[in-house]
């Protein structure tokens, strides 16, 4: 009996081993099912949590570097840049206080947020496929194109080839490394230097210094430096077009999606086209010679009207660098100016003009500067509707101030009637050359008007002061 007992119990564990084995894909492959099922939903789990957390705590980390074309801190002690007004605009939406974790360099904006330093990484971030094996993109915000670039008076390289022998450097870890890499394969000989040191700006600073012969950026970042040093060429794109986007870690899917549907309001109430106007609106068109003679002109002519800007600004309320770079278009800082219409002057005032605003004399500087300044706080302060903000305030009043006020006040009339916003430049700027067409002028009140000017009236304007400012710094 005991004997039996005995077999009984070992043909029981030789059939539980045998069911084991055939049964690969049963209870094991179940168990494997259940562990990824439920790996799935403790990530969407942690991803909801991640934006319930960011709400608890009352802040949005976002990791950036210091760049004009990023975040930087503005002459009036105020944080500013591209990232950081759409950061912001996020960490509102999200109703949460926004921190700014600022690294050095693009590697080093990445190491961070792979170490999940911050919440999101937003530092002009162009889509590469490296970067896309690794984290998450947010949305497409802004088309830029890699370029070549050098000193017009030192190297022209026009094709890929060419940039064999050269010394070349860029930033260590960005998308021009990788495309540097891409092309090596097909240009063996090709070489460059990568620095973990210096940013995109610098080394763009050490070709207009002929330290290097060449390097490769954004073109965004090009238009941008080459205002400052003018003898800067982009000879040739380096690849197609690209696209800029926030990078977030891959645990932070909810997190991108509440992105996604933010952005796509952003986008849609005008504020994304707003702010890119606001920083690159007016580097649309480059003139090597005006802007290195106008940059001449600011080491030479413009100290002996240095101290009229700042008082007729200060007393009229109105930016310094605005109102001299405004002088500057108007009679590039001549005070004896005189124009084939009769206007004469620093700030070219019509005759009905300086009598309103009490110049007795429009070829004495100082009068001219003060008339100029108090015509243009007129238009700024008192012309317009309290829905009209800044800084598109100003740019109407720089348009009023060239082309009339009457003028411009047709062209808000056509705005309305186009369904575009008479309170933003960015509209008004495709408006107003609409007042050369007859189509649209003859049903307006004061008829035809060289609409095209205003707009490129303003565009240089914002130029000068940029470049003042930089040149002052």
């Amino acid at each position: 009996m005991q004997s039996l007992w005995k077999m009984l119990f070992f043909a029981v564990i030789v059939f539980s081993l045998a069911a084991c084995e055939k049964s690969p894909n049963g209870s094991q492959a179940n168990d494997s099912a259940a562990k990824a099922g439920k790996k799935a939903a403790n990530s969407d789990i942690a991803s909801s949590e991640l934006i319930s957390q960011i709400k608890a705590s009352g802040v949005l980390k976002v990791i950036t570097r210091n760049a004009p074309t990023t975040y930087f801190i503005g002459r009036d002690i105020l944080p500013k840049g591209p990232e950081f007004d759409m950061a912001e605009a996020f960490a509102s939406h999200l109703g949460v206080e926004l921190e700014i974790i600022e690294k050095p360099s693009i590697q080093a904006v990445i190491a961070a947020l792979r170490n999940k330093e911050g919440h999101i990484a937003a530092a002009g971030l162009t889509q590469t496929k490296a970067r896309a094996k690794e984290f998450m993109f947010g949305p497409n915000y802004q088309d830029i194109t890699q370029q070549v670039v050098c000193r017009r008076d030192n190297v022209q390289p026009e094709a890929i080839n060419e940039l064999i022998g050269l010394n070349i450097m860029v930033a260590e870890g960005t998308a021009y490394s990788e495309r540097l890499k891409e092309l090596k394969e097909q240009y063996p000989t090709l070489s460059w230097v990568e620095s973990s040191e210096l940013s995109t700006e610098q080394i763009l600073y050490k070709v207009w210094q002929r330290e290097i012969d060449c390097s490769v950026a954004d073109s965004n970042i090009v238009d941008l430096n080459r205002r400052y040093f003018p003898e800067l060429i982009a000879p040739f794109n380096l690849a197609r077009s690209e696209n800029l986007a926030w990078m977030l870690h891959k645990s932070s899917a909810g997190l991108s999606a509440e992105l996604d549907n933010w952005y796509l309001e952003y986008e849609k109430s005008g504020r994304l086209e707003s702010m890119l106007d606001q920083y690159y609106g007016f580097f649309e068109v480059f003139d090597y010679v005006d802007t290195r003679t106008f940059i001449r002109r600011v080491e030479k002519r413009f100290p002996e009207y240095t101290q009229y800007f700042s008082d007729a600004a200060t007393k009229y309320k109105l930016p310094f660098h605005l109102l001299a770079a405004q002088a500057y278009q108007e009679s590039h800082w001549l005070a004896d100016a005189i124009s084939p219409t009769g206007v004469r002057g620093i700030m070219m005032l019509t005759q009905k003009t300086a009598k309103e605003v009490g110049v007795k004399n429009r070829l004495n500087p100082k009068q001219s500067i003060f008339g100029g300044a108090r015509y243009l706080a007129k238009i700024r302060t008192h012309r317009f509707v309290d829905e009209v903000k800044e800084p598109d305030r100003t740019w109407l009043a720089l348009a009023a101030y060239n082309v009339g006020r009457a003028h411009l006040h047709d062209a808000q009339i056509l705005a309305r009637k186009l369904n575009l916003n008479p309170h933003k430049w960015a509209d008004m700027k495709q408006v107003l050359p609409l007042l050369s067409e007859k189509r649209y002028y003859k049903d307006l009140r004061y008829g035809y008007a060289r609409g095209t000017e205003p707009v490129r009236y303003v565009q240089r304007i914002r130029e000068y002061q940029h470049i003042i400012e930089n040149e002052l710094d």
